[in-house]
């Protein structure tokens, strides 16, 4: 086993195809991928399962692309210690559902590890797609929430992933409304005083289940609903037409200003926010500062 290996490992899954891989390591996909599965013959496990779609990890080698990471992080501080070698770009991605604490936690990730080169995502999306992209590598975290209604579907989900569920906080329901909203001057609402309004929801695309739904009582009627794609058309939709959305009341004055806020619903219900990975990968260390990131984000 080298180190060459193992970064041709990371490369190929941060790439998600052994000819983008290739492309970027300047090397033929032939010899990308015989010196990928000299290093499985070796350590005598699949680290990629191959079809005709084309390639995703597998549980073993999820799990061995957390140590592969941690060693040519080592190796490169080693480097750069003696050998004054340039580091290679930071990569890391994170996947989530439509939290403005998720991104204030990216923001200060970047100022604080991105003075050399990296390649960063921050993706929000479907919470299928988090699910996905955790399981395939695609991101190292993803970030999403469960309750009462969704946690036996959600949990399964993860178990079949060999993903673990690791807990944020709790939260009580809110509604985030415009202070221009009649509710606003309110301290509480009830889900009757929300009829006359249009409800805002985030689309899940082909996977519309309400156990897939970002926000809680997903199987309420409404008279007036919208669903959006992006949380910038959200909050100007609750602006422009007082509309409201379910959440979890966590909001960041610094990214959203103070047009939106949120407001305690009267329901007697909880949201658990966590972040999944892998069950057995070990964190990267941008993964790590990451979450530290997190913990502080929620806090503020």
């Amino acid at each position: 086993m080298t180190l060459q290996q193992l970064k041709y490992v990371i490369e190929v899954a941060n790439r998600g195809s052994m000819n983008e891989a290739a492309k970027r390591l300047f090397i033929s996909q032939p010899s990308l991928s015989n010196a990928i599965k000299d290093l499985e013959e070796e350590i005598r496990i699949t680290i990629f399962e191959r079809t005709n779609k084309g390639i995703s990890l597998s549980k073993e080698g999820a799990e061995f692309l957390g140590y592969a990471r941690q060693v040519i992080e080592q190796a490169e501080l080693l480097e750069g210690r003696y050998l004054n070698a340039k580091p290679s770009p930071q990569h890391f991605s994170v996947s989530t559902q439509h939290y403005a604490f998720a991104v204030n936690a990216f923001v200060n990730l970047v100022r604080e590890y991105g003075h050399d080169e990296y390649e960063l995502a921050l993706r929000e999306t479907k919470t299928h797609e988090i699910i996905q992209d955790v399981k395939s590598q695609r991101s190292e975290i993803g970030i999403l929430y469960l309750n009462e209604f969704n946690s036996k579907v959600i949990n399964r989900l993860l178990k079949d992933a060999n993903l673990k569920f690791t807990s944020l906080f709790t939260a009580k329901p809110h509604i985030f409304i415009s202070v221009q909203n009649p509710l606003a001057k309110q301290s509480i609402v009830t889900v009757d005083q929300l009829q006359d309004y249009p409800y805002l929801s985030f689309e899940q695309g082909e996977f519309n289940s309400f156990h897939f739904s970002e926000e809680i009582l997903s199987t309420l009627s409404h008279p007036k609903s919208i669903r959006v794609n992006d949380r910038a058309t959200l909050f100007n939709l609750l602006i422009g037409l007082n509309g409201y959305t379910i959440s979890t009341g966590v909001l960041s004055a610094d990214l959203n200003g103070n047009e939106i806020i949120p407001v305690p619903l009267d329901i007697e219900e909880t949201i658990k926010v966590g972040w999944i990975c892998h069950q057995n990968a070990a964190l990267s260390k941008l993964a790590s500062a990451y979450i530290e990131a997190l913990h502080e984000a929620i806090a503020n």
